[in-house]
């Protein structure tokens, strides 16, 4: 039989100490109670005391205050055996008149051990795991474990940290290098942002996320793109036509001049591949954390795309994991304080539609509700001769949206620009100014494109 885990070898002092700065020191609290255990305790009115802290911040979202547990102490003990409750008021009174030494000891100490507990009990889960679930699964369960209680930031202090709120924050954006995107984003994607790019297939998604990073590898940033669809080296090419103008049917023979001009940027670009449906998030963090660790910190990650990631958990239903996949990515923005660009398939209806909407976006509409900037790129049959196309902003949360663009793509030199401005309309349809669109606006607009494409019929 397994001997049931406590304090009991720290001894009597060592345990009253830590509930004593349990009590005393909010931030610690925060952090401990993620990981303790009240029958890690050996002494029943210390298991007691704590359990009435604990039960307050719950109900109150708060530590309670040195008048509440008077209060509490007075009136909230009465279940409690007498002897208990006798040993409970006494230790509060200790407490009350005693300065607290070893801090840093009783903290390292009772931590270690709070961790050291919760490990196991995720490692046990994870040996219960293995026949039913995935890797991924197990490995998540037990990152989530070594993830608590080792957080130093506690959160924000309404009162103490009042002077923060007023320091500027800020995005610190990269740019997407089209001046028209930027002036109504904010100067670009900021950092713990992320980005969509919506296209059906074949229309472009592939040469928008290299421009994006072709931007930001001009800005001196650290660029890591994640090709989940081509092979590496194909990737590599489009950023060379990208960023130096060569068409990507005479690469190899400009090789010497590519290189002279690439190997003066600033910037650096890390491209990894993987097999389609073989990453998940977490193995795009556990990439990214190596990289962090060989000095190499990311400014703009780049996934394309999204949808060709395995789900770290698998659901019944495919939006279910598309959904999980687009969060995991926002949290990686997060984590790793950088703009995030991924894409995503249209269904069906966006593969001939003249100006795609997220209405066309393919399986998952919540993932919409994830990302800060969407904008979708629709080429016809026509538009792809005249290497023309629509560029749509669907949501930007730093500013309007609904607005259109008409856009040169060429993809032989991987080259996207948005039209200069001009004065009048297209069929009376598609504003060649940009134009914030409302609700309404909208959907006459895509009544008279489904007119359109009927009376061709």
């Amino acid at each position: 039989m397994i001997e049931k885990a406590s304090f009991s070898r720290y001894g009597k002092i060592f345990q009253e100490d830590l509930i004593q700065l349990i009590y005393e020191d909010r931030p610690f609290a925060d952090q401990i109670t993620e990981v303790l255990d009240v029958n890690f305790l050996e002494l029943e009115y210390l298991r007691v005391f704590v359990g009435k802290i604990l039960s307050y911040r719950e109900r109150y979202s708060t530590h309670p205050s040195a008048q509440a547990m008077i209060t509490i102490l007075r009136t909230d003990l009465d279940d409690e055996d007498e002897v208990v409750r006798k040993q409970v008021r006494d230790y509060f009174s200790h407490i009350v008149a005693k300065d607290l030494t070893d801090v840093a000891y009783i903290k390292e100490q009772s931590l270690d051990f709070c961790r050291k507990q919760n490990l196991k009990e995720a490692m046990l889960k994870s040996v219960n795991l293995l026949q039913s679930c995935s890797f991924d699964e197990i490995s998540q369960t037990i990152n989530d474990s070594l993830k608590l209680g080792s957080d130093n930031n506690f959160g924000y202090d309404y009162l103490a940290d009042f002077e923060a709120r007023f320091v500027p924050k800020h995005r610190l954006p990269v740019t997407t290098g089209w001046t028209e995107i930027d002036a109504i984003c904010g100067g670009g994607l900021g950092r713990s942002e992320l980005g969509v790019v919506i296209a059906p297939t074949g229309a472009g998604k592939s040469f928008c996320l290299v421009h994006l990073g072709a931007q930001g590898i001009k800005e001196e940033k650290v660029v890591v793109h994640y090709t989940l669809e081509l092979q590496d080296t194909i990737i590599a090419n489009r950023y060379d036509s990208c960023l130096t103008g060569y068409p990507l049917s005479d690469i190899i023979n400009f090789k010497e001049e590519i290189y002279e001009e690439i190997k003066g940027l600033d910037g650096k670009l890390i491209i990894k591949e993987y097999p389609t449906k073989s990453a998940t998030t977490n193995t795009i963090k556990s990439h990214l954390t190596k990289l962090l660790k060989r000095g190499i910190k990311p400014g703009m990650i780049i996934v394309d795309y999204a949808d060709l990631l395995r789900p770290v958990v698998a659901r019944k239903e495919k939006r279910s994991e598309l959904e999980s996949i687009y969060e995991d990515l926002r949290a990686i923005s997060t984590e790793f304080q950088c703009p995030v660009w991924t894409a995503s398939q249209t269904n069906r209806s966006g593969l001939n539609a003249e100006v795609i909407t997220m209405e066309q976006i393919s399986e998952a509409f919540n993932k919409c509700f994830v990302a800060d900037f969407i904008f979708s790129v629709s080429r016809t049959v026509e538009d792809k001769q005249n290497n023309q196309g629509k560029m749509f902003i669907a949501k930007n949360r730093n500013g309007p949206d609904g607005m259109i663009y008409n856009i040169f793509m060429d993809p032989s030199i991987a080259h996207i620009k948005i039209m200069p401005h001009a004065n009048g309309s297209t069929n009376g349809i598609v504003p060649l100014n940009p134009v914030a669109l409302s609700a309404s606006m909208q959907k006459d607009l895509l009544q008279n494109k489904y007119e359109k494409f009927r009376n061709r019929k």
